[in-house]
């Protein structure tokens, strides 16, 4: 059993529960709300963000890149042609980059502000955080997504998935960042078909549908989030 402390919207924490589903994990998730700042989860990491992975045989393992590099170590050999992150030194290079792309610079840039404004905001105290969402932060992040969706299409122009013929972590962070931004309705599908038609191949996967089925209270997803065929 592995244990997985996250935030069912963020961004980091979806992208390990796509990698663990992938791989067929039995999967138990504890909700973690950051902003309280819980000693014992500050303890497993002090950092205080999510995601922790928690098996009962090792430590606690913290932060998306530091899991997946850790699920690759603990499972990928065993995956054969459905390992994430390719045995060729040059495919991982390339895997790596964009992962990092997705959960670095898409994060900051796009996933960060809106799901904060839009969702974490709307639970937090006033004391830790909590009000009215920052409307400008959330029209630099609405106006960022474009060039990252350009760019996703621009890579769909001469690959089967992003990092190359397989699919690989840098499809998994892409999507579940992007998949926060669709509950919410800010992307803008119809500005870029190569990149919408990649994100339906990864959103009807069966590790996807866990992810489906979220809900945000008082915040009812888009009319394409859930719909396969969108």
């Amino acid at each position: 059993m592995v244990n997985l402390y996250h935030h069912p919207f963020c961004p980091h924490s979806r992208f390990v529960r796509l990698v663990l589903g992938e791989y067929g994990a039995d999967l138990n998730l504890i909700d973690e709300k950051v902003w309280e700042r819980r000693e014992d989860f500050l303890i497993m990491n002090p950092a205080g963000t999510t995601p922790v992975l928690v098996e009962p045989a090792g430590p606690p393992v913290p932060g998306a890149a530091i899991i997946a590099e850790y699920i690759d170590e603990t499972r990928g050999l065993s995956a054969g042609d459905a390992r994430l992150l390719p045995p060729d030194v040059e495919t991982r290079v390339e895997v790596r980059r964009l992962a990092a792309w997705f959960n670095d610079k898409f994060f900051a840039e796009v996933s960060e502000p809106l799901v904060t404004e839009r969702i974490y905001r709307r639970h937090m105290p006033a004391d830790q955080g909590g009000g009215p969402p920052d409307t400008a932060a959330m029209r630099a992040a609405r106006s960022n997504i474009r060039y990252h969706l350009a760019y996703i299409g621009w890579l769909m122009g001469a690959r089967t998935w992003l990092a190359g013929d397989r699919l690989s972590y840098a499809d998994l962070a892409a999507a579940a960042h992007l998949s926060v931004i669709d509950y919410l309705g800010d992307v803008p599908w119809e500005e870029n078909e190569a990149a919408k038609i990649w994100y339906a191949r990864v959103k009807s996967r069966p590790s996807f549908r866990p992810l489906l089925s979220d809900a945000v209270p008082g915040v009812a997803p888009s009319a394409t989030y859930a719909n396969l065929d969108f």
